[in-house]
C-alpha cells in the first residue's frame, strides 16, 4: 500500500514512535526513524523494520535544534530520495503543579513537542510539496483537548499541535499535502507509566475500561495516511476518556 514511499517518524526509538514505525514498514514505506539519544532502541527498531523487507535508518537529531533538523531533513532526503510522510511523535514531559513549575521545566516541553513539530515541519515541506498525497501526522494528546492538572507545560504544547495542524493543513491543502493531529488518550508506554496515578485509578476513568495499546495509535496513523480525503482533524484514540 505504501510502497516506494517514505516515512519520517520522530520520536522513534519506543512506545508509540516505534509502533507507528513498524506499522508504516508493514505496508510497504521505508522509514526513517529520528530518536534523540537511545542508539540502541533505534536501532532495535530500525532491524525490526528492516525484517518487514524495507529500507529503514536511525539518526539521532534533538528536534528542539532548528539547524540540526535541517541538517538531518538534508540527509535522510539524500539517503532515501524523497518524503511522503512526516509523524511528529517526538514528546515529553515534566510534570509538576504550576505554582511549581519552573522555567526550564516549561520551556524543555514547549520547545520538544511544539516547536520540534515546527522544525520538521518547516524543513520536511519541501519534499512533502513533491510528493504526490503526502501527510503529516502530529502525535497530539487527550491533555491538549481537556487540560490536565498537573500537565500545564504538556497540555499547552498539545494543545498548541492541534492549533498548528490546523493552519498547517489550510495552508497546504491547494498543494495536495494533508495534515492531521492524533490525541491518544491513556496508552500503556514508558510515560504512562511514570505517572502518579496507577493503571488502575486511570482505567476508572477510560469508558472502555482499559488502557490502550500503541498499536491502536499506529492503527489510526495507518488509517490517516491512506484517508485521501481526510485534513485538519483531531482524531481522539482514547477509549472515550475525551467525550
Amino acid at each position: 500500500m505504501l510502497k516506494g514511499k517514505t516515512a519520517v517518524i520522530s520520536g522513534a526509538s519506543r512506545g508509540i514512535g516505534a509502533a507507528i514505525a513498524e506499522k508504516l514498514a508493514s505496508m510497504g514505506a521505508d522509514v526513517a526513524l529520528i530518536y534523540a539519544g537511545n542508539e540502541e532502541a533505534a536501532t532495535a527498531v530500525s532491524s525490526r523494520c528492516q525484517s518487514l523487507g524495507v529500507n529503514a535508518k536511525a539518526y539521532r537529531c534533538d528536534v528542539r535544534d532548528f539547524a540540526l533538523v535541517k541538517e538531518t531533513v538534508k540527509q535522510i532526503r539524500a539517503d532515501f530520495g524523497r518524503i511522503d510522510i512526516l509523524v511528529n511523535n517526538a514528546g515529553v514531559t515534566r510534570d509538576k503543579l504550576i505554582a511549581m513549575m519552573n522555567e526550564e521545566d516549561y520551556n524543555e516541553v514547549l520547545d520538544t513537542n511544539l516547536k520540534g513539530a515546527f522544525h520538521l515541519i518547516r524543513h520536511c515541506t519541501g519534499a512533502l510539496l513533491r510528493s504526490k498525497g503526502s501527510s503529516i501526522i502530529n502525535i497530539s494528546s487527550v491533555s491538549g483537548l481537556m487540560g490536565n492538572a498537573g500537565q500545564a507545560n504538556y497540555a499547552a504544547s498539545k494543545a498548541g499541535l492541534i492549533g498548528l495542524t490546523k493552519s498547517v493543513a489550510k495552508e497546504l491543502a491547494p498543494k495536495g499535502v494533508r495534515c492531521n493531529a492524533i490525541a491518544p488518550g491513556f496508552i500503556a508506554t514508558d510515560m504512562t507509566a511514570a505517572l502518579p496515578i496507577g493503571a488502575e485509578q486511570l482505567q476508572t476513568q477510560i469508558p472502555l475500561g482499559q488502557m490502550g495499546k500503541a498499536e491502536q495509535v499506529a492503527e489510526a496513523v495507518a488509517f490517516l495516511v491512506s484517508a485521501e480525503y481526510i485534513t485538519g482533524i483531531v482524531l481522539p484514540v482514547d477509549g472515550g476518556l475525551s467525550m
